[in-house]
């Protein structure tokens, strides 16, 4: 078999292949940007609790349509996270406890009760879909909410683009000015909620997160430019989609491990050979706005 053929022919001869590749390619252009301001904007770690935090909200939807329905399930996963959200929000700013660990205190009962609610009413077989996804049974629809996702985040990022920057570099002037800042906060992690849903369907709610941020941190090892960054973050998710679909497809792996893990040895290669990884040290992390 030669090397085209190998690259070619698998998406030439399955619609279910082409169908996949087409889902990689639209969660990397989403979520790669997102994943790119939630590193910026420390905030890696809730992005992590926010993939968690979908869960019982999809598990209700299975309930409510009677099964793994990806409309249902991706509006409860978008209520769940954003009720997290707002409710890690406001004990955070009740209490003397940090916005991180009231995320970790709620995603934690969120994964607990998802998985409690779908392995009571549901099989192991619908468990297992929940949790890791199937991307190779993406349909047509599917890849519509995708796409309408995608579509949306770009265009909401780069309307509260230069507020999100502002705020990752001096938050101080920001409260100082009286901006919005915290509407501006909630519009993100709601950008974060729906790119974790659309992920939802291809990678599950453990590993949906994966999408967004091993591209992100790849990305920021090569450049320091904000914009650079966040178009390499995209193309590192969309070449890791591609490569984990090929590698599955001819090795008889799983999808959606396979995609994140080609992301992560992408992470790996750029750790050894950018000019900000490990040879420069940590002086070389700094980045620039635009």
């Amino acid at each position: 078999m030669s090397l085209l053929s190998a690259l070619w022919d698998p998406f030439a001869s399955f619609g279910f292949m082409r169908r996949a590749l087409v889902a990689s390619i639209t969660l990397g252009m989403g979520a790669g940007p997102v994943g790119v301001m939630l590193q910026l904007r420390r905030m890696s770690l809730i992005g992590d609790a926010m993939s968690h935090a979908i869960l019982p909200g999809a598990a209700v939807g299975f309930l409510l349509a009677g099964g793994l329905s990806l409309t249902a399930m991706g509006l409860g996963g978008i209520v769940a996270g954003l009720g997290v959200a707002l409710l890690a929000g406001l004990v955070s700013r009740r209490t003397h406890l940090a916005e991180d660990a009231s995320f970790a205190s709620f995603y934690l009962t969120s994964l607990a009760l998802g998985v409690l609610i779908v392995s009571a009413r549901g099989s192991n077989i619908d468990l297992l879909h929940v949790l890791f996804g199937t991307i190779l049974a993406i349909d047509g629809p599917a890849l519509y909410l995708m796409g309408g996702i995608t579509t949306l985040s770009l265009c909401l990022l780069s309307i509260i683009w230069r507020p999100l920057v502002m705020e990752c570099v001096d938050p101080g002037f920001m409260r100082m000015t009286g901006s919005r800042g915290g509407v501006y906060h909630m519009v993100f992690l709601f950008l974060v909620v729906i790119n974790l849903v659309a992920g939802f369907e291809a990678l599950g709610t453990l590993m949906s997160v994966g999408m967004m941020m091993v591209p992100a941190a790849t990305a920021r090892l090569w450049t320091r430019r904000l914009l650079p960054m966040m178009a390499l973050s995209a193309g590192v998710g969309m070449a890791a989609g591609l490569t984990g679909l090929l590698v599955s497809y001819h090795f008889s792996l799983a999808a959606g491990p396979s995609i994140i893990l080609t992301c992560s040895i992408l992470y790996v290669v750029s750790l050894l050979a950018s000019p900000t990884g490990l040879r420069a040290g940590r002086g070389a992390s700094s980045w620039q706005g635009s």
